[in-house]
């Protein structure tokens, strides 16, 4: 579906939604845990739907009802099976290795970029171990069942794949540790899962650049967890309060979070914009914006609506350490640098980000790339560009962020369906 929109008048206060990442690891260690367990996660989206029908197909029982998954652990059931990933690539490298050292016989499958999204590198680590696993790329087949032992990475991989060893390796029985070569990539998500598995029990100790997770552990259900606020969404409202003409909030945030995207707060002001923080609600008010440098190491996310924050800022920004958005559900790189160029901005792309010469926005037609975030980064431009702009494919929201041209629309922005 196509949309034209015009957020020149966003303005209010929106509730954050769940964050994604924290649902797919308390999803995860529910269904792995010895005992029921209730998750309160009150909006849900594509993604997080595709962990919990994968994790029925192992043999969890997962169902929702008034905003909760009651989640029944895994069993001996769930024999052989085909786990369809949709497009999320959490989803895939998560229960990957959960599969290997639960010995299931299963077939991993997906769409959209998914099956061209790189696996390599996983996929050697779980053969090693003593899985079976038919390709390097979807559709993937696994066999065989993980060992305890040492797992060795390249620091550069994916956090995604040491969250999956580090789901996968408490149930091996024995001790095991994942070995690195050097400081991860995107270290929050890695801290993220840490603080999940220790919530459901499973210790893991960190030693400089290897993660040690002791034998003999075993997943023990809390009773009852909640789903904090995404600070990966909130950050589109944000910076919609940072770029147009009237203040924006976003409540229900936990400022202590371990979420990396909470360092959106911290940018923006960086940036020039009023931050400012009362309880768990951020009001971004819009002041005058200069260029600022962004490492995008741990904050991959937030890079394409940092980018058209950018481009309404005086001055130049240089966004770098963000290669690894070229393997998103769009080259990441490419398709924000379009989206800004459509617009009116002067960019340009470098091997591993952006850099963006500040002057303005005006109005136009951008596609989505059929990527959610490309897909909300363009109508918060329309807040700045003061005129419509066209979204291409606009229903790609519905992987992270279903309601949010509902939101938009309750901030008082314009939207005319196509």
């Amino acid at each position: 579906m196509d949309r034209k929109v015009n957020g020149s008048a966003l303005c209010g206060t929106v509730r954050a939604i769940p964050s994604k990442s924290q649902a797919h690891r308390m999803l995860i260690c529910s269904a792995l845990a010895e005992g029921a367990c209730e998750i309160y996660c009150p909006a849900i989206n594509e993604d997080i739907e595709a962990t919990a029908a994968c994790l029925n197909a192992l043999g969890a029982r997962l169902s929702r009802a008034d905003g909760v998954y009651s989640v029944l652990p895994v069993g001996n059931g769930g024999g052989a099976a085909e786990l369809d990933c949709g497009e999320s690539g959490s989803t895939l490298r998560f229960l990957l290795p959960v599969a290997c050292a639960m010995g299931k016989k299963v077939t991993f499958v997906g769409r959209g970029r998914l099956p061209q999204r790189p696996m390599g590198e996983l996929c050697a680590a779980l053969r090693a171990g003593g899985a079976e696993i038919s390709a390097d790329s979807l559709p993937i087949s696994v066999s065989g069942r993980l060992r305890p032992g040492a797992y060795k990475l390249p620091a550069k991989v994916s956090s995604q794949y040491i969250s999956g060893l580090m789901f996968a390796l408490p149930l091996t029985g024995g001790e095991s540790v994942i070995e690195l070569d050097g400081q991860p990539e995107s270290e929050p998500y890695i801290d993220m899962t840490v603080s999940a598995l220790k919530l459901f029990g499973v210790e893991v100790i960190k030693n400089g650049t290897s993660y040690i997770i002791p034998g003999g552990q075993k997943y023990r259900s809390p009773g009852k967890a909640e789903v904090e606020g995404d600070w990966s969404n909130a950050a589109f409202w944000l910076c919609a309060g940072a770029i147009g003409r009237k203040p924006v909030s976003v409540s229900g945030m936990d400022m202590t979070s371990g979420q990396g995207d909470r360092a959106v707060a911290e940018l923006l002001a960086r940036f020039g914009a009023d931050v400012r923080t009362e309880g768990g609600c951020v009001t971004v008010s819009p002041s005058r914006l200069r260029g600022i440098e962004i490492d995008a190491k741990n904050i991959p996310d937030l890079v394409p609506v940092l980018a058209v924050t950018a481009a309404t800022a005086e001055g130049e920004t240089r966004i770098y350490n963000a290669g690894r958005l070229r393997m998103k559900e769009s080259d990441r790189i490419a398709s924000t640098a379009a989206l800004l160029r459509n617009l009116g901005a002067e960019v340009a792309e470098t091997d591993d980000g952006l850099v963006i010469r500040g002057g303005g926005l005006h109005g136009g037609e951008v596609s989505s790339f059929n990527d959610h975030r490309i897909a909300m980064a363009a109508a918060v431009a329309s807040c700045a560009a003061g005129e419509e702009v066209i979204i291409r494919e606009s229903q790609a929201v519905a992987k992270s962020y279903p309601a949010f041209f509902e939101d938009y629309a309750a901030l008082g922005g314009i939207i005319k369906e196509m």
